[in-house]
């Protein structure tokens, strides 16, 4: 992680902030997030921001900005594309998948939006799903700028965190014990995540 942060260090910070934005935006809009999470772009950006290459407020603003407009395209292209969508290669290997997050929708209507940002493959095809679904776009957005919002600065925040630690460790206990910080660190994300799933899919089951 140090090593990768180095060579972004030497990069000019407005084209940190472009491709941050570029990534953030480009999962959603045209289903990058199946190659690249905008999560990681979004705690990378973070973590620039503690070495101060890049500003904090600024990095945040752009990461919910792009997430806003890429959930916003991606309804675009669900909504004038229609089933088309459905009938993509890249999402034919997930159809199971894909059902679930219709299904989802159908039942949570404007709340899938919102919790569907904090699940990766409900992210990169929810906005898509809403479009062809026919949602009201007025409908569609307040949910959609809410998760962006909490999204973008949630993980924006938490790269800045982080990366305050491994430096703070890193000057004061050695490099060993501050990849144990990062680590720590990823570990608690990873178990956030699962929890929130979990949760997702109990509320599920009690719905149904």
């Amino acid at each position: 992680m140090s090593s990768i942060l180095d060579h972004i260090l030497t990069i000019p910070a407005v084209y940190v902030y472009l491709i941050v934005a570029l990534l953030v935006f480009a999962e959603d809009a045209i289903f990058v997030g199946f190659v690249i999470p905008g999560e990681t772009a979004a705690v990378i950006g973070g973590v620039d921001a503690s070495r101060s290459h890049v500003s904090l407020t600024l990095m945040i603003v752009i990461v919910v900005v792009a997430a806003i407009a890429g959930d916003s395209v991606g309804f675009e292209i669900g909504k004038h594309l229609g089933p088309r969508v459905l009938e993509m290669r890249i999402l034919q290997k997930h159809r199971t998948r894909l059902d679930k997050a219709q299904d989802f929708l159908a039942r949570r209507g404007g709340w899938a939006v919102f919790l569907g940002r904090f699940v990766a493959f409900f992210r990169a095809v929810m906005p898509a799903l809403a479009g062809i679904a026919r949602m009201p776009y007025r409908r569609f957005l307040p949910f959609n700028a809410l998760g962006g919002l909490v999204w973008g600065a949630g993980f924006v925040v938490l790269g800045y965190l982080a990366g305050n630690s491994y430096e703070t460790v890193a000057k004061t206990a050695g490099r060993g014990t501050a990849i144990a910080v990062a680590v720590i660190v990823i570990v608690g994300v990873i178990i956030w995540r699962v929890r929130t799933h979990l949760h997702e899919k109990s509320t599920e089951k009690t719905a149904g």
